[in-house]
């Protein structure tokens, strides 16, 4: 059986990677598995544990990554997140391509780590209409905002160190480029 691909998708708070992820992930062609992030960061409304994310103490998420469990990590307003090597060794390992939906700096930590591993990057149309999409949870007091914002701006800098690029102006267009672009690197790893 054939190891899968490694497909690392990031773009700054707010772009709508989830969105976008939620049009193409169960596209039968493709044979992707999400890979569930660890956080210690509390659910928002309607996540759940082992589905959205896999809530973690700070003191599990610290022992983590002291025993190198992690493929990436990054803090980021006071909470963890991270990957578990684990987790998408096993699913690669059963063939299974795996989507990596993470911050920037995590997915350059993955970029550093995968050689292999295939990059997109999802952009906003605009800062604008990202500042409105992150304003619009309006899940988050306004000094956490206007952190991701700036975060948001200094991550745009960094599209240029992924393979691929694409526009989140309309969901449907994005997840269908999204999903070539998949298709497209499974076929040439099978050439």
């Amino acid at each position: 059986m054939k190891r899968g691909l490694l497909v690392v998708f990031s773009g700054p708070s707010g772009v709508g990677k989830g969105t976008i992820r939620n049009l193409f992930i169960n596209n039968q062609d493709l044979n992707l598995a999400f890979s569930i992030s660890m956080t210690t960061r509390k659910p928002r409304i309607n996540e759940v544990d082992g589905v959205d994310y896999f809530f973690v103490s700070k003191e599990e998420f610290e022992s983590a990554i002291e025993n190198d469990e992690l493929l990436e990590y990054a803090e980021f307003v006071g909470s963890y997140y991270g990957t578990p090597r684990a987790y998408v060794d096993k699913l690669r390992d059963e063939g299974k391509n795996v989507l990596l939906e993470i911050e920037v700096q995590g997915a350059l930590q993955v970029q550093e780590r995968v050689k292999d591993a295939l990059s997109i990057f999802i952009v906003p149309p605009s800062f604008e209409e990202l500042e409105r999409r992150i304003r619009g949870r309006r899940s988050e007091p306004e000094e956490i905002i206007q952190q991701r914002l700036a975060k948001a701006s200094a991550e745009l800098e960094m599209m240029g160190r992924y393979k691929y690029v694409v526009c989140n102006d309309d969901p449907q267009l994005a997840a269908d480029l999204t999903a070539l672009i998949i298709k497209r690197h499974i076929q040439i790893s099978t050439d």
